[in-house]
């Protein structure tokens, strides 16, 4: 088919190079125009595992090609995805759809034939009837409906997750709808493994809504459970573990941290909280606006965890941290929760110098008071503690770095608040290791040898 994808950010540049790698034809349509040239010359202007090889194949071979002009797309497209951002409004509440609605009113007006628009972007309940009405009201032609295709991508995994996603749901009205949507998925449902879900527009949107919810509670769960662990001396660790064989719960998500962040569950959690205020659930709004403060509240957590590792000061303290990215895979730091604890730390006096494999960039221009390192061990330099941020496999898979690191450290003690780390190694190398909802581990001295029995 040939398609469009309209907005070309974390979610649009991945779903065309996906959409290309599928065998469509594609073209994005992004109104920067710097980012723009960046995308028709291959370059993806963030980091997500796997999207440069796509992006540099498919321009290459014409399959995928960008414009900032709508009516490029408009002339051509058969189908149209809608992928613009949605933030949260300035009141820390509901979602900005300007950037939906400026859309649709620049592309409608061009369409020359039926055809089906698909939205990605996250929305509340009750906005595809808005939006079907100013399509309605600017169409030229009639049959062009929209179907909203909510995304559930993991940020570091878009590309794998468009390529072979676990579901497809679709919120439709009309057979003609159903078919554009069989046809654009068809060569991922050929590959089996996914579940196409056809439904109506409100029923996809509150289930998008519903499921980054469902996460935001059950990695606020085990966040107050790691409380409750840091109050008895019990191990969070090996309660997941627990929780986690029970085939009704699970083990994924259920890692105890500093929270969730980047830019969808967050903003996600709180727009769902507002609405579903609005609707009059004010049972669900509670609980969902626990979920929400169990998540907020680890960061003063994460603070305590790391001043009792520096011996009860935080002032003066130099502190080697190791990441930035909301989470590893991708370069995103927006509402990253290991940038909020490096800025709590270095306005409690500590100096931070800051290391991430993929957004030292981002990194520097959201938090420019921190000090920035290209690598790993020149930012753990002289520190008097490490602080594990985020969970990169470059701090974990090397079995020498613990001891390359420890080299380089004042103190050899690590605070992993994302308790990702298997302490053994780290122990062996010398190092104190210190995690959320655990006990803090410190090597062993050695056992002297036992005197010669007379």
């Amino acid at each position: 088919m040939r398609v469009s994808v309209i907005g070309c950010g974390h979610l649009g540049t991945s779903h065309a190079a996906a959409m290309a790698e599928l065998g469509h034809e594609v073209i994005g349509v992004e109104q920067d125009q710097e980012k723009c040239r960046a995308l028709a010359a291959g370059r993806a202007p963030f980091y997500e595992e796997g999207l440069d090889e796509l992006l540099a194949r498919h321009t290459a071979s014409g399959r995928l090609r960008f414009t900032d002009r709508p009516a490029d797309a408009a002339d051509w497209a058969e189908l149209h995805f809608l992928a613009v951002g949605t933030p949260i409004d300035p009141e820390g509440q509901g979602y900005r759809t300007d950037q939906l609605t400026g859309a649709l009113r620049t592309l409608v007006p061009l369409l020359h034939q039926p055809c089906t628009i698909v939205g990605k972007s996250t929305v509340s309940a009750g906005t595809v009837e808005r939006l079907q009405g100013i399509i309605d009201q600017l169409a030229n032609v009639p049959g062009i409906e929209l179907v909203w295709n909510p995304e559930f991508l993991r940020e570091g995994h878009a590309v794998a997750d468009t390529l072979r996603p676990d579901r497809i749901v679709a919120g439709l009205t009309s057979p003609e709808a159903r078919k554009a949507i069989e046809a654009v998925y068809a060569p991922v449902l050929a590959q089996g493994g996914t579940e196409l879900v056809i439904t109506d527009p409100a029923t996809a949107e509150v289930a998008k809504s519903a499921a980054n919810a469902f996460l935001a509670a059950k990695i606020s769960f085990i966040n107050a459970m790691a409380e409750v662990c840091e109050r008895t001396g019990a191990d969070v660790a090996d309660v997941a573990r627990v929780l986690g064989i029970d085939p009704r719960i699970g083990p994924l998500g259920m890692r105890p941290g500093i929270g969730y962040g980047g830019g969808c569950l967050p903003k996600d959690a709180t727009a769902f909280t507002h609405r579903v205020r609005e609707l009059g659930a004010g049972t669900a709004a509670e609980l969902l606006q626990a979920v929400d403060g169990v998540n907020r509240g680890r960061l003063e957590a994460a603070v305590a965890l790391v001043e009792r590792a520096a011996g009860g000061r935080l002032e003066g303290a130099r502190i080697g941290f190791l990441g930035a990215a909301f989470k590893a895979g991708t370069s995103d730091v927006r509402d990253s929760p290991a940038l909020r604890l490096a800025d709590r730390l270095h306005l409690r006096g500590a100096v931070v110098v800051l290391h991430d494999p993929r957004a030292l960039a981002e990194a520097h221009r959201a938090l420019p008071p921190a000090q920035v390192r290209e690598t790993a061990l020149e930012a753990v330099a002289e520190a008097d503690l490490v602080v594990l941020g985020t969970e990169w496999p470059e701090y974990l898979t090397d079995p020498r770095f613990p001891a390359a690191a420890a080299a380089s450290v004042r103190l050899p003690i690590l605070v992993d608040v994302r308790t990702v780390v298997e302490p053994l190694p780290w122990l062996a190398a010398g190092w104190s290791v210190w995690q959320l909802g655990r006990p803090p581990r410190h090597p062993q001295p050695p056992v002297p040898p036992a005197e010669p029995q007379r």
